[in-house]
């Protein structure tokens, strides 16, 4: 799997002016439902259910929210900067400003983790994610992501 077969251009969000996780978390699943097709509030409800059971802040000012959907047939990746560093309740403590938000298919195991344990070695190298700071156009975070 590559990061193009779950990510486009057009699932880059940068600068979302959202006051807290939990509307950063809304946010995302409203734009998440506009390239899906989905319920936004079903995403939302899936997302935060799974984000009760622990944070998906691992450090280092990155999150990885997760969760499989029912009524999904692809596997979809969505990467966000907020406009402000948020607080996330992640594992060291510090604020988070990179974000992969990613949703599944209710019955996509193995393509599920495969896509995670992409996602999160992108966001555990620091050079990347010190690039990915100091980027502000979708195309050039897009082209990044995909050397990556």
């Amino acid at each position: 799997m590559n990061i193009s077969n779950i990510l486009s251009e057009k699932s880059i969000f940068l600068d979302l002016k959202s006051g807290n996780k939990r509307e950063f978390l809304q946010d995302l699943a409203q734009k998440a439902s506009e390239i899906t097709d989905l319920d936004s509030l079903s995403i939302f409800d899936s997302i935060l259910e799974r984000e009760n059971l622990g944070s998906t802040g691992f450090g280092g000012g990155t999150a990885l929210p997760h969760s499989r959907i029912a009524g999904l047939n692809e596997v979809f990746a969505f990467f966000a900067k907020p406009s402000a560093p948020l607080d996330f309740d992640a594992i060291d403590g510090k604020p988070v400003d990179l974000v992969f938000f990613l949703i599944s298919p209710e019955n996509s195991g193995a393509d599920h983790l495969t896509a995670l344990a992409m996602l999160s070695r992108i966001l555990k190298d620091e050079n990347v994610c010190n690039k990915l700071r100091q980027m502000s156009k979708p195309t050039e975070i897009y082209a990044l992501l995909n050397e990556a």
